[in-house]
């Protein structure tokens, strides 16, 4: 008989409930957690992006359709490029002072964070 001890699982408890990626390389899991308060991150980005920075905004609590729609706005008031992955808005360029007066003006509480 073989011996049914159990010595390495990838289960589901790795995995994250959103976006299926493991829970050390997921970024949704860590700021649901992390931040429940109701508040806009932004932040400035240039890891894996060649020294190319880019303006990260999370936390935006809304459904897909909306959130394309707010992609698409701030991309024209900053007048750069952008997209949107996941949950995450990523602008071109060093963009926070620009996308914090623009969501301020929407009625959203934003807070820059990083450096």
């Amino acid at each position: 008989m073989r011996d049914s001890r159990l010595v390495y699982s990838t289960g589901e408890s790795n995995l994250c409930n959103r976006c299926g990626k493991f829970l050390r390389k997921c970024s949704c899991q860590q700021s649901s957690e992390k931040f429940l308060d109701g508040i806009v991150r932004i932040r400035r980005e240039i890891k894996k992006r060649k020294g190319a920075g880019v303006t990260i905004i999370s936390e935006l609590d809304l459904t897909p359709d909306d959130l394309k729609k707010i992609t698409k706005q701030l991309k024209r008031h900053c007048g750069v490029g952008g997209t949107l992955k996941d949950t995450l808005i990523e602008i071109q360029g060093d963009q926070r002072v620009k996308a914090k007066d623009f969501l301020e003006n929407l009625g959203y509480k934003v807070r820059l964070t990083g450096s």
